[in-house]
């Protein structure tokens, strides 16, 4: 079989799905990896691009077009291919939002699109849509785990607690640019949504909330578009790029200055400037050499999820349990699909829940480390990147 792998030097998980492919060995049948260096993800068409590739895949005779996310673009480009019918695009997507799932493209016929949280999954399938798939994400356990802890490592990356990810407060978020525009009734009626939304974790009920009224307010504000060839509503936009990202710049700076009140926090984010009471900013670190250092050597790796990632587990926790570290998270209904609670991660219910499982874990050092040697059990077993390719090679293979 002959995939051409579309790859983005931004994108997570080239690496990992290479190396997955590289290994592949199933009855004697190898991969055949065409590398293809892809730029243009922002654009819907450019028939320059679909020709190009559309010739490249009569050349190699390719079996699959593979991306992390969905792109339009590929999807006209493999489906305008006449000379080789049997072609797929497969992609698999570890973003969201990810507006571009709402593209007329997604029904293509021979498209595969995988999508790594449940409900998202379920806004498809629920619609008749046959090309969506559920897929979580994954980890690398031997990249993860392959480089050796010495005493300068340990003494650089120890920490009692560590949080890795975005704040939101990088760039001026969408939200931030609208507020002092807004009418103060949606100012009042959004902050009213967002404090409700932060006590509940597992559902997310912000579109649902915003009401024609509020939507036209909005829009006078800071006006949103949809996409010529999209179906999502200005409503959806909104919710996901607007609301959603400041419910979790506000939570995720909550959260760490509550915590970073009772305990040591260390916080690794590109906004260098935020400053609270016990917690030590490093700034970004790189994603594929040093973070699992950071893994590996916290006792309490923190997941605080972004808001739109309604039910998935983000790549965040496969990582942390990836590098045998342990995981302590806000609920996430895909997590107890795979992993149980108190066993393989723990969840807390609230800030105050958050801050008494911090204090437990910090001075149970046994059950915390069995908890995460056996998560790290759990994704050797069954989360790699190789299993997760075999199962994108049974759902394509039964399409031919």
């Amino acid at each position: 079989m002959k995939i051409i792998f579309m790859e983005n030097e931004k994108g997570f998980g080239n690496v990992d799905m290479l190396d997955a492919m590289a290994r592949y060995d199933e009855g004697g049948e190898r991969l055949a990896v065409v590398r293809y260096p892809f730029q243009n993800t922002a654009d819907r068409r450019d028939a320059q691009f679909e020709e190009a590739l559309g010739k490249k895949i009569v050349e190699e005779q390719a079996d699959i077009v593979f991306s992390f996310n969905y792109y339009p673009l590929i999807a006209e480009a493999v489906n305008g291919v006449k000379d080789r019918v049997h072609t797929r695009y497969v992609s698999w997507v570890y973003d969201s939002p990810h507006v571009s799932l709402f593209s007329y493209t997604l029904i293509f016929e021979r498209n595969d699109v995988f999508l790594f949280d449940s409900a998202q999954y379920k806004t498809f399938a629920s619609q008749g849509i046959e090309t969506v798939h559920y897929l979580p994400l994954a980890a690398n356990p031997a990249r993860l785990t392959a480089r050796e802890i010495t005493p300068e490592i340990w003494k650089k990356y120890n920490a009692r607690i560590a949080f890795v990810g975005a704040l939101y407060t990088e760039a001026h978020t969408f939200y931030d640019r609208m507020e002092d525009r807004l009418d103060p009734y949606a100012k009042g009626y959004l902050e009213g949504v967002m404090r409700a939304q932060m006590k509940i974790d597992g559902i997310n009920f912000v579109e649902q909330t915003l009401t024609p009224e509020v939507v036209a307010l909005m829009q006078k504000a800071e006006e949103v578009r949809p996409n010529a060839d999209g179906v999502e509503s200005a409503a959806y936009l909104y919710a996901q790029y607007f609301i959603n990202r400041k419910i979790t710049q506000t939570e995720r700076s909550e959260i760490l200055r509550e915590i970073g009140a009772h305990f040591p926090v260390t916080l690794y984010t590109m906004d260098k400037s935020f400053h609270a009471e016990g917690v030590t900013t490093k700034g970004e670190i790189d994603y594929y050499d040093m973070m699992p250092y950071v893994f590996r050597c916290t006792d309490i790796n923190l997941n605080i999820t972004l808001r739109s990632i309604t039910a998935g587990i983000p790549l965040r926790v496969f990582d942390i349990m990836g590098a045998g570290g342990f995981v302590l998270t806000n609920f996430q209904p895909d997590l107890t699909m795979f992993f149980t609670q108190g066993e393989d991660f723990v969840y807390y219910e609230s800030r105050e829940d958050l801050i008494e499982k911090t204090e437990y874990y910090l001075t149970h050092d046994s059950e915390r480390k069995k908890i995460a040697a056996r998560a790290y059990e759990k994704v050797c077993a069954a989360h790699t990147f190789s299993h997760r390719l075999r199962e994108i090679l049974d759902v394509v293979s039964s399409k031919y």
